[in-house]
């Protein structure tokens, strides 16, 4: 059955244009040419280690040329709504356009870590690297197997380009008073080790036994967004920018507090998107979050939402989870199931009432045109995308 897999919330009339707002005082292109330039010395550096090895970087260019900027987004425009400069040749704009590069090479390592974790097919519209260096093995006919080595490659290239963010934010850093560099990367840091612990609880969600009590399962379900993808998408960024602009902790923590209920909205829309999405859009086939087996808040909600936690619908849903071979007609019946519980619905009141919550601390935060404006659009764009 046709379902809207991204609607509205009542803090926005119609989905705003993500790439439109990127694009605002030349953000994408500035972090776009401090991305591929640090690629580029990234592949002259690995091409001297060895030749056969610039096929990591070329992978890693690949994925981050099809990046929303939003993480970057963020961090500029909260750089902006706390005073920071749009001069082009301002030190801290700089550095805030190459922490936001950072940002994004840090998302591309995480990206090719988590692929190999869920084992996913495609990401942004083509193959996961460990698909990509598991078809060249096969192709090859190279010793070994294939699967075992595109998933090495896979984690190695993820390194790699989590050592390139290092080394993006270390250089971004180096010419800022030492107390606004230390904040910065205090605060880097600690999104870092938030991450990593938030897709620890990932793995372990989906090893640990579920199903018997659903309001449990949806708790632990968004702590590990909260951890693993809440913190880095919104808050951490908003945190960084104040940060670069000198406001201070108090401030950053200020806006931070706005971030999280937006990152968390940001992630479930994520979790809707991966049973809901259109293809053409997301770049990710139809249900692979159900392929995947994700424990993902709208499964939580629909399993407490079903009258009969033992009747035919719920066995359809815990059928489908982490089932391979799931086909598009399967997919739309597990999407019925979704609907006809009435999750489908609760999550987006829900994803509303924390974007209610995000943008009523926006609100309250002292911030400066047009970085406010801004901000409050990303946020909308971000909760209400399709993609």
């Amino acid at each position: 059955m046709p379902v809207s897999p991204a609607r509205p919330t009542a803090l926005s009339p119609a989905p705003l244009n993500p790439a439109a707002l990127v694009d605002a005082e030349h953000l994408r292109g500035d972090v776009d040419a401090a991305v591929s330039a640090h690629l580029a010395r990234l592949a002259a550096e690995v091409g001297t280690i060895g030749p056969s090895a610039e096929a990591m970087v070329e992978e890693a260019a690949g994925l981050l040329a099809g990046g929303k900027r939003l993480r970057a987004a963020f961090c500029y425009w909260s750089f902006r709504a706390h005073g920071g400069s749009a001069d082009p040749a301002d030190p801290a704009r700089i550095a805030t356009v190459r922490v936001g590069a950072a940002l994004e090479l840090f998302q591309a390592a995480a990206l090719l870590h988590d692929d190999v974790m869920d084992n996913s097919d495609t990401r942004r519209g083509r193959p996961t690297a460990h698909r990509a260096f598991a078809a060249k093995h096969a192709v090859a006919a190279w010793a070994g197997e294939p699967v075992r080595f595109g998933d090495s490659a896979a984690i190695l290239i993820g390194d790699l380009v989590l050592l390139a963010a290092q080394r993006e934010l270390s250089a971004a850093l180096a010419p800022l008073p030492a107390d606004v560099a230390e904040a910065t990367r205090a605060r880097f840091d600690e999104m870092q080790s938030e991450v990593v612990v938030g897709q620890f609880l990932d793995v372990l969600v989906q090893a640990e036994p579920w199903g018997q009590d659903p309001a449990a399962d949806e708790e632990r379900a968004r702590n590990v967004l909260r951890a693993k993808t809440a913190s880095y998408s919104v808050a951490a960024p908003l945190a960084l920018g104040a940060l670069l602009a000198g406001a201070g902790p108090q401030a950053a923590a200020g806006i931070e507090a706005a971030g999280k209920p937006l990152g968390e909205a940001f992630q479930l829309r994520d979790d809707v998107l991966g049973v809901f999405g259109d293809p053409a859009v997301t770049g990710k086939p139809a249900g692979d979050d159900l392929r995947e087996g994700k424990r993902t808040v709208v499964v939580a909600r629909t399993l407490a939402l079903l009258p009969d936690a033992d009747g035919p619908e719920a066995a359809v849903l815990v059928a489908a989870l982490g089932n391979p071979d799931l086909s598009d007609d399967d997919v739309a019946r597990v999407r019925e199931v979704i609907v006809g519980s009435g999750a489908l619905d609760a999550v987006e009141q829900l994803i509303a009432d924390l974007a209610v919550r995000g943008h009523a601390l926006l609100d309250l935060a002292d911030l400066a045109e047009p970085g406010r404006g801004l901000l409050t659009d990303l946020a909308h764009a971000a909760v209400d995308r399709t993609a």
